[in-house]
């Protein structure tokens, strides 16, 4: 497996929870954290998914992918042990831990 493959669904994910959440409780930092690290998201994959077409590798695009993960994680697990609220925060960071 390569690193788009989970890449671009995880930030297809991540952008439409942010969009949910923010339709859902109308939560600004919602829709800017969503839609933010999605598309960052999907642009380490598809950049990743360009490069591997080329046959060659993307570090800048793994390094990206990993950053935007790692802090996702990071992020929504604090926010999950603070509230201990399965949605969104518990799933994102379990999401990302399992991926």
């Amino acid at each position: 497996m390569h690193d788009f493959c989970f890449t671009i669904p995880y930030g297809l994910l991540v952008l439409v929870g942010g969009v949910a959440g923010y339709l859902r409780k109308g939560s600004i930092t919602s829709l800017a954290g969503g839609v933010g690290a999605g598309i960052v998201l999907l642009l380490a994959g598809f950049v990743s998914l360009k490069a591997f077409e080329k046959r060659r590798n993307s570090f800048f695009s793994l390094i990206l992918e990993t950053a935007c993960a790692l802090a996702l994680t990071y992020v929504m697990g604090q926010r999950y042990l603070q509230t201990s609220k399965i949605m969104p925060a518990g799933l994102v960071a379990l999401i990302r831990f399992f991926l």
